[in-house]
């Protein structure tokens, strides 16, 4: 499932394995990021409501491990801006939206609400970011 727009670029997509009870995570190089637990089954697998509040669950687990993954780079964004006026990028915040929609739509995902949820994701980012550049230079 690709809906990280260029983070998924550099974080290969959940893999479900058919006929497997794992879920795992793998990253760029083959490192395996975070191993799912071995009782998660894949959405097609579960059979109760468990089932499918333990996989949602663990991927929201997950989710937030990348988001702070996301920040992470935030942090080096902020160090890295010679001006505080660099941290609003609009151009780049479209062609972030624009591949999300674009990764959405791919997946047959209703695009529209992925792109606001990542416009919010965006603008979250950027307020981080201008407090961190704030903080490192005061």
């Amino acid at each position: 499932m690709r809906l990280f727009g260029k983070l998924a670029k550099r974080t290969r997509h959940i893999a479900f394995s058919r006929g497997s009870s794992r879920l795992d995570t793998a990253c760029g190089a083959g490192h395996r990021l975070v191993p799912m637990n071995e009782t998660v089954k894949t959405p097609d697998d579960c059979e109760t409501m468990a089932d499918v509040r333990a996989g949602v669950d663990r991927l929201d687990r997950e989710l937030m491990r990348l988001i702070a993954v996301r920040y992470g780079y935030m942090r080096a964004a902020a160090r890295i801006k010679p001006e505080r006026g660099h941290v609003r990028d609009e151009a780049r915040k479209a062609e972030v939206i624009a591949n999300v929609r674009e990764d959405a739509q791919r997946e047959g995902l209703p695009a529209d609400d992925i792109a606001e949820i990542w416009d919010s994701l965006v603008e979250s980012s950027i307020a981080y970011e201008m407090v961190e550049w704030d903080r490192i230079r005061n």
